[in-house]
């Protein structure tokens, strides 16, 4: 795997996005705090602010629990940890292949239809298709914080 920033990929084109995709490995399940991008309309001119905007105001990435199998997703400009999530190994809706799905359905009720799935694109980064029902609608990015040696 190579180094990759979420700036890049919310530049990529969304053929792009789905090949890295399916190319990827599952991964590790992240843990703790992961800084995230939601990558709308991506490889247009609009995607970067579009990331930018939804950053500021509506969802900055989630925080994994490894101990409970669960994440919080942070939200608003406050970064509140809020959205619950049960966190597992499951085969992808995407392809068939193993994935890290990120399960809503015990969740709040009005979010109870999604389902996330990631796979680690490079180390320590993560690739995510959201579903509504079973309709992929976006795609997201996920970015551990670097090790420090």
């Amino acid at each position: 795997m190579t180094t990759l920033t979420a700036a890049p990929l919310v530049r990529r084109s969304q053929a792009h996005l789905d090949g890295l995709f399916r190319r990827s490995p599952a991964g590790p399940i992240p843990q703790g705090d992961t800084a995230g991008i939601a990558i709308i309309a991506p490889g247009t001119p609009l995607s970067t602010i579009l990331a930018r905007f939804v950053h500021l105001v509506a969802w900055q990435g989630k925080v994994f629990d490894p101990t409970s199998g669960t994440l919080r997703n942070k939200i608003t400009p406050f970064g509140i940890r809020a959205i619950p999530a049960q966190v597992y190994k499951a085969t992808s809706w995407v392809d068939g292949r193993e994935c890290i799905v990120l399960d809503y359905s015990r969740s709040w009720l009005v979010v109870r239809w999604i389902r996330d799935e990631i796979r680690e694109v490079a180390p320590g980064q993560y690739l995510g298709v959201v579903f509504v029902g079973r309709v992929k609608v976006l795609n997201f990015a996920l970015r551990l914080p670097a090790r420090r040696g």
